[in-house]
């Protein structure tokens, strides 16, 4: 979990750098060409170590529901060029500060997109949440901006994303929904980008492939952390990410983190732990009754 954080707060970072000559479509192409390059060998890896390399590969990547990952993909691409937009034109802490408050609107799309029931403490930590958001956006004073709605737009879509991944993943497995959002993204960002294409200079591709790359281990690095550990003992971990791109903000834009932001991410934080925490219980209690379910059933 502390490699895909450092992972996605350097990604940041690149993205930033590289917003100083390219259009915020064009960078999310380029972040989904490089990682699908990224992406390859880890897949093809363990397809060559068996005795038919083909057949693993189609194994890993097969699907019958392509046509729900095209949805997904189109989502999660409207909330990537949000994302990047913030990432590009508001102070990074700012950025990455709202970006945390997605698992608040995970809480609220689980609820109206799968019928989950949550309980008057998840709405509370909720509630506190949103709170926090307003801390950093302060909607009614004169440093307020537009442009922390988009971070605020590009959280709901990631959280509208995480639960289509949910659903999906009742399916299909974590390495074929990541290689069939890498397929249809690449595609899908190009089209985009062409309407502002400008050929990338110099140093310029560097931060374009290290975007792509450190996207890749991040959301790989991400995925493997949540089969090894519980989600609550992870979730700490992931702010690290604040930290790093406050560092980075500081040392390389003169940036200067306000105690606002540091308030509001204090408060995001106490409000995603908590979510994490009690849904992890919630796992544990429900893993409990299935196994003396099943005791029981054995008897």
């Amino acid at each position: 979990m502390l490699l895909s954080t450092v992972g996605f707060g350097l990604m940041a970072v690149t993205i930033r750098l590289a917003s100083k000559t390219e259009s915020t479509l064009e960078i999310a192409f380029f972040r989904n060409f490089f990682g699908l390059i990224a992406l390859l060998p880890l897949l093809l890896g363990p397809a060559l170590r068996t005795p038919n390399p083909r057949a693993a590969f189609r194994k890993t990547v097969h699907t019958t529901r392509l046509s729900r990952y095209g949805v997904r993909a189109l989502i999660g691409m409207i909330g990537m060029f949000l994302g990047f937009w913030s990432i590009a034109n508001l102070p990074l802490s700012q950025a990455i500060a709202l970006a945390y408050s997605s698992p608040i609107f995970v809480t609220i799309a689980a609820v109206l997109m799968l019928g989950e029931v949550v309980r008057i403490r998840r709405w509370l930590a909720v509630a506190i949440g949103f709170i926090g958001m307003l801390v950093i956006v302060r909607p009614f004073s004169h440093t307020f901006t537009l442009g922390s709605l988009v971070a605020v737009a590009a959280a709901i879509t990631s959280a509208i994303v995480a639960i289509q991944i949910k659903e999906l993943s009742t399916t299909d497995g974590p390495d074929t929904i990541v290689f069939w959002t890498y397929m249809l993204w690449v595609p899908m960002s190009l089209v985009a980008a062409l309407f502002q294409w400008h050929w990338p200079q110099g140093i310029t591709w560097l931060w374009l492939a290290l975007t792509g790359a450190l996207g890749t281990v991040g959301q790989v690095m991400w995925t493997r952390a949540l089969k090894l550990g519980e989600v609550s003992a992870l979730t700490p971990i992931s702010f690290v990410q604040l930290v790093v791109v406050t560092i980075a903000g500081w040392l390389l834009f003169d940036e200067h983190v306000d105690r606002w932001t540091l308030l509001g991410a204090g408060i995001i934080f106490a409000s995603t732990a908590y979510i994490a925490h009690r849904e992890a219980q919630l796992a544990r209690q429900h893993r409990s009754i299935a196994a003396s379910e099943a005791a029981e059933a054995g008897r």
